[in-house]
């Protein structure tokens, strides 16, 4: 590894990744803070901010682990921290394969959704709609929307705070309603807060592949460790906030998908309702295609397809397919993808991700010693 000086904007960068990739689909919309925090009241802030957390420790372990060590593809990098059990591997790249499915359904759910709200059209058409919008994006313009996926990432986090804002002023008094939670319940429900914070990393973590990959620009632990500090504040800041938010009108809102633009809608702020929903759909659909273009990639040159020979055909086949799957599971409705799909694999990161990268990863990674520099390069001997 290059011993070499990062700049700021490379660590800010790196953070800003790891939040334009949590600011889709479920916690852009309000869903995933609604489903898995809101319920508990006050012990809801703590899970929130547990779940950043472990997020970003565990993607600081898997940069250090992937960088020290020179890997190149997430599927050495879990073989690395599984060593000597190397074939485990296999874990996570079933963990990776269905909460990719899940993520592109939600997304498409989402847009799906946000369409139903804001031009009263039918739900299913919606789903389809934009499931071929994906589909053609994915085959002609995936690498545009890719590149802006961080900026509009960034125009949802400055939205959400203005609108989380709004919405904490304009709600109940939340510091009553926490105050209330806590004589009544007290800490009765951190048990299940606890829980709710490793689930919510722990799905979280099918960006783990993106930010190794971004995350190869930093050199040492201190740099990645500044990059995960940088988008723990960005994360914590931002969920808690809706978090803060949606606990004050949940009221208002109740049992529906899209939770914070119910609750904006209430607000009479029209100018917000429009500058959120443009945003919204642009990061859901952005998630969408990224994620789909990333699947095409991986599974384009399979033996199976290799009677065709067009490039282009290959990834028409490979998105449709992915895209039909995810389109039926989307279905299924936003929220109980997130409640049911995202809930599972989350329990499955948790011990194939989470608790191996902070145990075992953090053993090997501190174990990992510089046996030579030389030239401003770094060699590393690996156990």
């Amino acid at each position: 590894m290059k011993a070499q000086k990062v700049g700021k904007m490379a660590i800010f960068s790196v953070g800003a990744v790891l939040f334009s990739a949590h600011a889709g689909g479920g916690f852009a919309t309000g869903n995933q803070a609604n489903t898995y925090y809101v319920g508990l009241g006050w012990t809801g802030i703590v899970s929130a901010i547990i779940a950043m957390l472990l997020l970003i420790l565990t993607m600081r372990e898997a940069m250090v682990m992937y960088n020290q060590r020179n890997l190149t593809s997430a599927k050495e990098l879990f073989e690395n921290l599984y060593h000597p059990f190397d074939k485990l591997e296999i874990l996570f790249e079933i963990f990776f394969n269905i909460m990719v499915l899940m993520a592109v359904a939600a997304a498409i759910s989402g847009a799906a959704s946000a369409l139903q709200q804001y031009f009263g059209f039918n739900y299913y058409a919606c789903v389809v709609a934009v499931g071929i919008v994906v589909l053609c994006l994915t085959i002609f313009g995936a690498d545009v929307v890719r590149m802006a996926s961080t900026y509009m990432g960034m125009a949802i986090l400055v939205t959400a705070i203005v609108i989380y804002g709004m919405g904490i002023m304009k709600g109940q008094n939340i510091g009553a309603i926490l105050a209330n939670d806590f004589t009544v319940n007290g800490f009765m429900d951190m048990p299940k807060a606890i829980l709710n914070a490793f689930t919510y990393a722990g799905f979280q973590c099918v960006t783990l592949p993106t930010i190794v990959a971004c995350g190869a620009i930093l050199p040492d632990r201190k740099s990645c460790s500044k990059a995960m500090w940088v988008s723990f504040v960005m994360n914590a800041v931002a969920l808690v906030l809706s978090v803060l938010m949606l606990i004050s009108w949940k009221s208002v809102y109740g049992e529906t998908t899209l939770p914070t633009l119910t609750s904006l809608n209430t607000m009479n702020a029209n100018w917000m309702v429009v500058v959120y929903g443009i945003c919204l759909l642009l990061c859901l659909i952005s998630t969408a295609v990224t994620t789909t273009f990333g699947f095409v990639a991986r599974f384009e040159n399979m033996r199976v397809l290799k009677n065709v020979e067009n490039p282009v055909k290959k990834r028409i086949i490979v998105s449709a397919f992915i895209i039909i799957v995810s389109m039926t599971i989307s279905l299924a409705g936003l929220t109980n993808i997130i409640k049911y799909g995202y809930g599972y694999c989350g329990y499955l990161a948790i011990a194939i991700i989470i608790v191996p990268f902070l145990t075992v990863g953090v053993y090997k990674n501190y174990h990992t010693k510089s046996i030579e520099v030389k030239e401003g390069v770094e060699v590393y001997e690996n156990n």
